[in-house]
């Protein structure tokens, strides 16, 4: 098990969320952008304003969860921004809520790799 490396300094967020192409579910906004890497960077981002830092934190990890189980069925060499829309409360975020969406995106951006003898 490979363990996810994360965008940590101000101007690498800045950097996607300015350049990169953004793409919308119903829970979750993500910014994506190519990278000069073979790997995959994620950074998650909770605005302060939806709840203190348990409830953040909670997110965050149910986030970084999801990413995990489908981090090997995605195309490398990209910058993700995870962001939590701010009309939606926190107390919808569950597990299976946050994993459909995640996958939809994912979808939607065409960052799966095909799988052989997969229709």
């Amino acid at each position: 098990m490979k363990k996810t490396k994360m965008l940590k300094k101000n101007y690498e967020f800045r950097d996607v969320l300015n350049r990169g192409k953004y793409y919308s579910g119903k829970y979750i906004v993500i910014y994506i952008k190519k990278n000069r890497k073979n790997i995959n960077l994620l950074g998650i981002a909770i605005s302060s304003k939806l709840g203190k830092a348990v409830k953040r934190n909670y997110l965050k990890r149910i986030i970084r969860e999801n990413y995990r189980k489908i981090e090997d069925d995605i195309k490398t060499g990209y910058s993700m921004v995870f962001l939590w829309r701010k009309n939606q409360e926190i107390s919808q975020a569950c597990y299976k809520n946050v994993e459909k969406d995640i996958k939809k995106i994912f979808e939607k951006a065409e960052l799966f790799i095909e799988q052989i003898g997969k229709t």
